[in-house]
């Protein structure tokens, strides 16, 4: 009996261990099945990015810039900022944004942006700092320059006159950033790095991408939708001098603005010329007529992309009632969801900046620096659909209909003749010599990037790619991986201080993959697939016509039904916008 006690101590203990090893072994799998997505509904957990091997060069010093302006118009000056601190062998420090101008937004980068993401990302090209050592104190400010570079300035400018500067100043502080970088001549592999900074460094807060992508899946909820940016805020009319429709006493409001701001030259401006000309916004009750014209139906769900509208609800009562499916994200959001973005202008246009880009259609009344940029990433993201508005001809259409001078199908007809060619289309930049402020944005366009562009001039500096031809049914594409595009490059030379080479082209190159573009959006598309499928995918329908010749005509195709219930949508149903050139 004695002996059996032990035996029995033995048996329970050992069994004991095999009931927790498998238990141990029960987890194990568990955790296996929910890695693979085998386990209930749980999202896998995305697996660790692979950081890219840091550049190791000498740097010539600190580049510390100031940027100036709205979110997009700094998102750009952030591109040009990182690929002059390149070409310069310099190591920058994170952008100071805006705080001082119209909107007086307090906010930092890091509340805009993904700080970490954007370091990290760009370790391969730019050392990225947070802030200056401490050793650059007030104490030490004759060791700092601040200085503005010269607008529109190619590579020589930077290397012949900014790179001699770091013999004599350890920083040098840009305090003025806006288009400081020309949108052409300009390197490829620095064309490449704007957008790779453009496209894939520059991502927003966690915050601000949840609350983005809840908006956009509210629309998507309710079928398509059009993404409206409307610019008709106070500053845009205050320092446009574009007072069309208001009355006496709003264009003296919007005067005595423009007047208290000295840092605005243009003060005394002719309303009316400007407006003839095209370059005044549309105002709301111009927006629906052309919305209209273009063939939207009264059941279109509009999301206005926009700040507060000048004159507000009384001014968009002409939209509102031609399209009662009106939306902000205002009226989309509750309060609570919205108040840590208020006050902070910045951080609200980057909410219209993701639901502009996953729009099936974007219009911009105005083509601001909001409006290049969303274009351009639109592009980026397979060109999807924008219409690019020819005001100049609009606002004379209207005015003829508005005094009874041609009908309503005159007028409806006239527009969308112009507009047959005004969809966004794989096209290379209009380079003018000389007139940088009028010739082709680059970040609306950036060609070079592109892989379904068309023919873009090439130079003896450019890498030659060939590009495929641009078939039908084709435009529908991602763009191709830039990280890989850019390793492909001879890398950019290293510039030390004194050096006399200026490594530049006289033309920014087309390229592309020969083999039909990388895998940089392959799992955005792959994500995007099964949604399309849920909601219906535009497409581009073609049809011969005896009148007008080879044409299109922009449709959605309708979904395919979701848990017994299909989203009928028909944005546009019959619209002749011009064939593919």
């Amino acid at each position: 009996m004695a002996r059996s006690r032990p035996r029995v101590w033995l048996l329970a203990g050992c069994g004991a261990v095999l009931l927790w090893a498998f238990v141990g072994q029960l987890v194990a799998v568990g955790r296996l099945l929910a890695l693979f997505g085998l386990a209930g509904d749980a999202e896998p957990s995305p697996p660790p990015t692979a950081l890219p091997p840091r550049r190791v060069y000498k740097s010539n010093g600190y580049l510390k810039v100031s940027c100036n302006g709205g979110l997009n118009q700094m998102r750009s000056e952030i591109c040009d900022m990182v690929a002059v601190a390149r070409l310069l062998n310099l190591t920058m420090v994170v952008p100071e944004l805006d705080k001082r101008s119209f909107w007086a937004d307090q906010s930092n980068f890091e509340d805009i942006f993904d700080v970490k993401h954007f370091i990290d990302t760009l370790r391969d090209e730019v050392h990225i700092v947070k802030q200056l050592p401490k050793r650059f104190g007030p104490e030490d400010s004759n060791n700092i320059l601040n200085m503005p570079p010269v607008s529109w300035s190619d590579e020589k400018y930077y290397l012949h006159q900014i790179l001699p500067l770091f013999s004599k100043y350890s920083v040098i502080h840009f305090n003025k950033t806006d288009a400081r970088l020309a949108n052409n001549g300009i390197s490829t592999q620095l064309q490449l790095l704007r957008c790779r900074v453009n496209f894939h460094a520059l991502k927003f807060t966690p915050q601000i991408e949840a609350l983005g992508n809840k908006l956009v899946q509210k629309l998507q909820a309710k079928g398509s939708f059009v993404a409206l940016h409307l610019r008709y805020e106070m500053d845009m009319l205050a320092f446009s001098g574009c007072n069309h429709g208001l009355s006496q006493e709003e264009a003296e409001e919007l005067k005595r603005m423009r007047y208290a701001y000295p840092w605005w030259r243009e003060k005394e401006i002719d309303s009316q010329a400007k407006r003839l000309q095209g370059l005044c916004p549309l105002t709301p009750e111009e927006t629906s007529f052309i919305l209209k014209a273009l063939g939207f139906q009264k059941d279109t769900l509009i999301y206005i992309a926009a700040g507060e509208i000048y004159g507000g609800e009384k001014r968009l009562e002409p939209l509102q009632a031609a399209f009662p499916k009106l939306v902000r994200k205002e009226t989309l959001l509750d309060l609570e969801a919205l108040r840590q973005f208020q006050n902070h202008s910045s951080q609200m246009a980057a909410l219209d900046f993701i639901v502009s880009t996953a729009s099936d259609i974007f219009i911009p009344t105005y083509d601001g620096n909001m409006a290049k940029l969303v274009e351009g990433h639109r592009r980026f993201l397979g060109f999807r659909r924008s219409v690019l508005l020819d005001r100049q001809k609009l606002v004379g259409f209207i005015d003829l209909y508005n005094n009874k001078t041609i009908s309503w199908n005159n007028f409806a007809s006239s527009v969308q003749e112009t507009h047959r060619n005004r969809v966004v289309q794989p096209s290379c930049r209009q380079k003018l010599e000389n007139k940088p402020k009028e010739e082709d944005y680059f970040y609306a366009n950036p060609h070079e990037c592109l892989a379904n562009s068309r023919f873009c001039s090439r130079t003896k500096d450019a890498i030659s790619v060939s590009l495929r031809a641009v078939g039908r049914n084709s435009i529908n594409t991602s763009s191709f991986n830039l990280r890989r595009q850019l390793k492909a490059h001879e890398p950019i030379q290293s510039q030390k201080i004194g050096s006399a080479a200026a490594h530049t082209s006289e033309e920014g190159g087309a390229i592309s993959e020969a083999n039909g573009g990388g895998n940089y959006l392959g799992e955005e598309k792959a994500r995007r697939r099964p949604r399309e499928a849920a909601r219906g995918e535009a497409k581009v329908e073609h049809s011969d016509d005896d009148d007008d010749g080879d044409a299109i005509s922009l449709s959605l195709s309708p979904p395919t039904p979701s848990r017994g219930a299909a989203r009928a949508f028909d944005l546009v149903k019959r619209w002749r916008l011009g064939g593919v050139a």
